[in-house]
């Protein structure tokens, strides 16, 4: 098995996954080859309760009990993680600021339990801060070794391109990975999903990524399940009839195959080189994705899954 071209993404873990589930999950994952991990340094903040240490710390625990760090490929993120106690919201997040930075590295590591993470992005947008000094700040991680790469999560593409400029000019560290919204189903324009923060993947992103060669994060990849899902409708910001003739040629290659929907999405962002993000509870949710790792897109069926619109 072979799941080497997906993050698995992390948000439950050490809350609604206990400790003993998380374990299970993360030794199937690199058991199938999986290394790449998603994190953040405030999930799961938004449940009435939590912190946002809970992610990473269920993560740390299960590094120190298993001592595999150098097998993970580990990602987290700075940024909007609350800064008020017990804020649902992202009004107070901690945003892009030197500072802000300095010491969420610090507590990202300590949860963590390791000295560097492979991959940090930027959460969120913070234009109260100018590029130079969020971009400066990530360079001088580099330089300390607590960082590998840089990425960003939730800019849009003229922001990125800048973003890129500024480190270029500057010889700091670059951004060459970006995380979005981004699935098989496409919305309808000028809409935005329901949920606070999420930013949907546009066609100037895409042609983007492909110019400049940044790797693409994919995340709510599944639409919480909506492609499988009885009790699970496919969010209003697809209600078009695109989406209908999308998700009929979706069923068709799915049955074709003898994989599921879910499965075939999966394999058309791995087509397109993107990594996509799935989030897992359930060993049954990691088995069908690991199973989508190892499905082929032949240029017919990509063909047809790419035509709708």
């Amino acid at each position: 098995m072979n799941a080497t071209k997906i993050a698995l993404g992390t948000i439950p873990f050490g809350t609604t996954v206990s400790e003993k589930d998380t374990f299970a999950i993360l030794d199937r994952f690199v058991e199938a080859g999986g290394t790449m991990l998603d994190t953040a340094d405030n999930y799961p903040f938004w449940v009435e309760g939590r912190t946002g240490d809970e992610s990473e710390t269920a993560i740390g625990s299960w590094l120190a009990a298993r001592g595999n760090r150098d097998q993970v490929f580990l990602s987290t993120k700075v940024g909007a993680r609350p800064t008020v106690p017990g804020d649902t919201t992202l009004a107070s997040a901690e945003g892009l600021s030197a500072a802000a930075i300095g010491t969420a590295i610090e507590g990202s590591l300590r949860r963590l339990g390791t000295d560097h993470v492979d991959l940090y992005w930027s959460h969120i947008e913070d234009r109260s801060v100018p590029l130079e000094e969020t971009l400066a700040a990530f360079d001088e991680l580099a330089r300390e070794g607590k960082i590998r790469h840089a990425g960003a999560s939730n800019l849009p593409a003229w922001r990125l391109e800048r973003a890129r400029n500024v480190s270029a000019a500057n010889g700091w560290l670059p951004y060459t990975h970006l995380q979005l919204r981004h699935t098989y189903l496409r919305p309808r324009p000028y809409t935005r999903p329901a949920e606070a923060g999420h930013t949907l993947t546009t066609d100037d992103h895409l042609e983007y990524l492909r110019e400049e060669g940044v790797t693409l994060w994919a995340y709510n990849t599944l639409m919480f399940g909506a492609y499988t899902r009885e009790d699970r409708p496919i969010p209003e910001i697809y209600d078009h009839s695109g989406t209908t003739r999308r998700l009929a040629v979706l069923h068709e290659v799915a049955r074709e195959l003898g994989a599921t929907p879910n499965q075939v999405v999966l394999a058309w962002l791995m087509a397109d080189g993107h990594v996509p993000i799935v989030g897992v509870s359930t060993m049954a949710q990691l088995d069908e994705a690991i199973g989508a790792a190892e499905l082929k897109l032949e240029n017919e069926l990509k063909a047809r899954l790419d035509a709708p619109c």
